[in-house]
């Protein structure tokens, strides 16, 4: 048993790279994603040659001056080699320089602040005990869970939290930085989405029980598509027609969550278009077999505990809702989805 345990414990770590979805930034989507691997490969292959440099003289020397059987001498007292210390001098301060010239670049180039920017879109990220919230300031809109951005366009982030600090993290498009809780503490960064396609963000910043699973989509769309998403979102809601579903919705839902045109004031994530969204919570995933939308949500809400250990919602029976409410409301939210 005991000799299976390295071998157990190399699949364990194998496995642990094994996901839904790639969050390696060893696969870059994004330039700046590119500029960061570009970087960490130079470093990298540096570091690498200077290794396999050293090693290879050092195992030279143990040969070629180790000492022979029955060779009582002593060895040629050498005090300094005056060659040998200006190379081993000159050949780092090269190697810095290289390395040193393209981080500085890629540092400063990734710094830049597009905040005025007239082209670029403007997006204040959120963060929450364990959700993300995307506020686009220009077009007056709030939602949650799905970062939704046009292709081919500067997308600038200003980043704070509500809570405790966390990271925000889109490995295969760049990043990632802290979001602090505080007055005027705000971190900005800069992303572009050249393609389309949907992308998986993290937090990146242990934050509590449920770190792990502070999960977010970010979707580049075609221009063209963002336009109608924007407006999509900012259209008025159309409440459940049920009388009863409709009073249990806004009574013991849209106290804290949003819906429709009035989406902006919301304190808890934005449920416009949720049955659009691939995952409920961030988490449960819509196109699992066995699972819809409307399952997803009965499952949230019937024990949010259960799916996000420490979240801040109550539950359905905290809400005092019945298993008539409950079955109305998430089948009327899975059915609320955007067209774009």
């Amino acid at each position: 048993m005991k000799r299976l345990l390295p071998l157990m414990a190399g699949v364990v770590l194998l496995l642990s790279a094994c996901g839904r979805e790639d969050l390696s930034t060893l696969n870059p989507q994004g330039p700046v994603a590119q500029k960061q691997f570009d970087l960490m490969t130079l470093s990298i292959s540096i570091m690498a040659l200077v290794v396999i440099i050293v090693f290879a003289i050092c195992i030279y020397v143990l040969i070629r001056f180790r000492r022979r059987k029955g060779d009582k001498s002593v060895p040629k007292q050498v005090e300094g080699n005056h060659t040998l210390e200006i190379i081993w001098t000159v050949i780092p301060i090269i190697l810095l320089l290289i390395l040193g010239v393209p981080t500085i670049n890629t540092v400063f180039g990734l710094a830049k602040d597009y905040s005025k920017d007239p082209n670029a879109v403007q997006v204040t990220v959120t963060s929450h005990q364990y959700w993300w919230e995307f506020e686009y300031p220009e077009y007056g809109i709030k939602t949650a869970q799905e970062l939704v951005v046009p292709t081919g366009k500067k997308i600038q982030f200003t980043l704070a939290s509500a809570d405790v600090t966390h990271a925000f993290w889109i490995p295969s498009i760049g990043g990632k930085i802290d979001t602090n809780a505080g007055t005027g503490t705000t971190n900005k960064l800069f992303l572009e989405f050249p393609k389309e396609g949907v992308f998986k963000g993290k937090c990146a910043e242990l934050c509590g029980p449920s770190h792990s699973l502070m999960d977010f989509k970010a979707k580049a769309v075609s221009q063209a598509s963002f336009d109608r998403w924007v407006a999509a979102m900012k259209a008025p809601a159309v409440l459940p027609e049920d009388s009863k579903i409709k009073d249990a919705l806004e009574n013991k839902c849209l106290s804290c969550h949003a819906i429709g045109e009035n989406n902006a004031g919301s304190s808890a994530p934005n449920l416009t278009g949720i049955g659009s969204r691939q995952t409920i919570g961030g988490i449960l995933y819509n196109d699992e077999p066995g699972k819809s939308v409307e399952s997803n949500i009965k499952e949230w809400v019937t024990d949010t505990q259960k799916v996000k250990p420490g979240n801040m919602m109550p539950n359905a029976g905290e809400l005092g809702l019945t298993q008539e409410e409950l079955d109305g409301i998430a089948k009327y939210l899975a059915d609320y989805k955007l067209d774009y």
